[in-house]
């Protein structure tokens, strides 16, 4: 569980992230940067997270993979230095596999980039909007779900498809899988 105090800092459009450095504030994950319960409470449209973590040991031979439970709105993953993944949306969880810009051992540099226009954009929104009242109530930007690693083996499901023909009475399997499987 990666939950906790990570190091974060505003953030301009454009800017690079910032790979090697150390970021002057904390905010508490999985808390909106805009909530108390952050440690941060004030609007910020734009942020970088960062922070470290090591693999267990024992996690040598599987593939690591990253979850998160949500992030609002669009959100950019790196692993040291190394840029994995764009997500948009802010209500849906999303994941990466980490393996191959893993370091071999010591500590590992997780740096998250978070965009949410808010009300300035065309995404859903809900009722979030930058000056709230009446029926609409602030922003949540920012990780605000669990995040999470996950050791599986090399050879592994990744996502199931299941379409179901109701006349046939049979249903399609389509499984995706990640690695190669030896011995079978």
């Amino acid at each position: 569980n990666l939950n906790g105090l990570w190091q974060f800092a505003e953030a301009k459009e454009g800017d690079k992230p910032p790979v090697g450095k150390k970021l002057d504030g904390q905010i508490l994950v999985p808390f909106p940067v805009e909530s108390a319960l952050s440690g941060v409470m004030k609007p910020i449209r734009r942020l970088w997270y960062r922070r470290t973590f090591t693999v267990p040991k024992e996690w040598a031979d599987d593939r690591v993979l990253l979850h998160f439970g949500a992030v609002n709105w669009e959100s950019t993953v790196w692993l040291n230095g190394k840029e994995l993944l764009t997500h948009k949306g802010g209500y849906d969880p999303f994941g990466v596999d980490l393996t191959d810009a893993l370091k071999k051992d010591g500590e590992q540099e997780l740096i998250v980039g978070v965009h949410n226009p808010v009300d300035a954009g065309t995404q859903p929104r809900g009722k979030q909007v930058l000056r709230p009242g009446g029926i609409y109530y602030t922003p949540s930007t920012g990780i605000w779900q669990t995040v999470w690693l996950e050791p599986v083996p090399q050879a592994s499901i990744e996502s199931l498809s299941l379409v179901p023909d109701v006349g046939k009475g049979e249903v399609q399997l389509t499984a995706k899988v990640r690695g190669e499987a030896k011995g079978l």
